[in-house]
């Protein structure tokens, strides 16, 4: 029984593994259209979205990250005391960073201060000179009205002793009525007040003469105010230079950023415009140099979506505020004169400013850097 078990069982076995093949055919068969048919609308879609990215958006890797780039340097001829930040230090505006030796300095702006207080001392002493002067012109002014009231006076006392001695000739002539004494007295009389009269008219001449040596003296007392005022000024100038000169010794942060390119250290003596270290300040936008034919939709205000190399998963988003007035060849050292020799078309770049929104600043904080490298979509439709 058992001889005859053994081809029964076996058949099935054998049918199976005739299938086997059959199906691994079929498979094949309507594998491969599958498989090309999925990969083309793979290809479609990936091309539609393409296109209508393209509608909307124009795109640009030749951007950069961009800012302020304060190159610190000295404005005196000094040596360097202090150091007091180091290479890659974060800094805020105001905060000081080379100390210079400020000895010298110091001891002029003391050598102003002193000038300063002399030549106000010398001001006030002419003003008192001045005042002076004023009150002798014064008292001149008074004097000659002295004089001349009392020239009035003499000139009216001698008019009357005119008529008086009229009067005594005419009577003496008619003879009996005026003796002789009385004639002489009115001539004696007259004789004085004429004589009085000459001598206030001396006196007015005098007080006029006063006058004038006076005024002289006050005019000579204003010119020398002027001048004192002058040397106040020219000594407060003076002084301002000189502590000028003195905030020159301590170097402080423009603005807040990090500290970069650093090539100062104490004992150095360094001089006017020699670079000592570079500021990178934190305020940050981005320099896109589209192609001309990119431009003809793009305006200030539109959105504007950016990738940064440096920062792989994180899509910042900004605005265009302003495109450049001319191509960057133009702002080359040697722009091209396409009006001599061959000329060879070449699309120009044109740079735009792209600032960034607060809220992607806020987030990334001061994970940018100037120089690195930006994808820029901008949205145009």
């Amino acid at each position: 029984m058992n001889d005859t078990s053994t081809p029964i069982a076996s058949a099935p076995d054998t049918a199976v593994i005739a299938a086997a093949p059959a199906s691994r055919s079929a498979l094949k068969a309507y594998g491969k259209p599958a498989l090309l048919i999925l990969t083309v609308l793979a290809v479609a879609v990936w091309l539609g979205r393409l296109m209508i990215h393209s509608y909307h958006f124009v795109e640009t890797d030749d951007a950069y990250i961009v800012g302020h780039l304060y190159q610190i340097s000295p404005q005196l001829q000094n040596q360097v005391k202090q150091v007091l930040v180091a290479e890659n230090q974060a800094v805020k505006a105001g905060d000081i960073l080379v100390q210079l030796d400020s000895l010298e300095a110091q001891i002029a702006v003391q050598k102003s201060r002193a000038a300063l207080d002399q030549a106000r001392a010398l001001e006030n002493q002419t003003r008192s000179a001045t005042a002076q002067a004023d009150a002798q012109v014064a008292e001149a002014r008074a004097r000659i009205k002295q004089a001349q009231a009392q020239l009035t006076q003499t000139v009216a006392q001698l008019e009357l002793a005119r008529l008086t001695l009229n009067r005594t000739e005419q009577l003496f002539a008619k003879g009996g009525v005026i003796s002789q004494s009385d004639l002489d007295v009115a001539r004696n009389t007259f004789a004085a007040d004429d004589a009085a009269r000459a001598a206030s008219e001396a006196n007015v001449t005098a007080a006029e003469s006063s006058l004038g040596s006076a005024e002289a003296a006050q005019k000579s007392a204003y010119a020398q105010i002027a001048a004192a005022v002058a040397s106040v000024a020219v000594a407060e100038s003076d002084l301002h230079d000189s502590e000028r000169k003195l905030s020159y010794t301590t170097i402080t942060a423009p603005a807040a950023g990090r500290v970069g390119n650093k090539a100062v250290e104490v004992g150095n003596y360094v001089l006017p415009g020699q670079i000592l270290l570079s500021v990178a300040g934190s305020d940050v936008w981005i320099v896109a140099n589209f192609k001309e034919t990119q431009l003809a939709l793009m305006s200030p205000g539109q959105e504007v979506g950016i990738t940064v190399d440096a920062l792989p998963g994180h899509t910042l988003h900004g605005r265009v505020e302003s495109l450049s007035p001319a191509s960057g060849a133009q702002f080359a050292l040697l722009p091209p004169d396409n009006a001599t020799g061959n000329f060879n078309k070449v699309v120009q770049r044109v740079p735009v400013k792209i600032t960034l929104d607060p809220e992607s600043l806020a987030q990334l904080g001061d994970h940018l850097r100037l120089g690195i490298s930006a994808v820029v979509s901008v949205r145009v439709r």
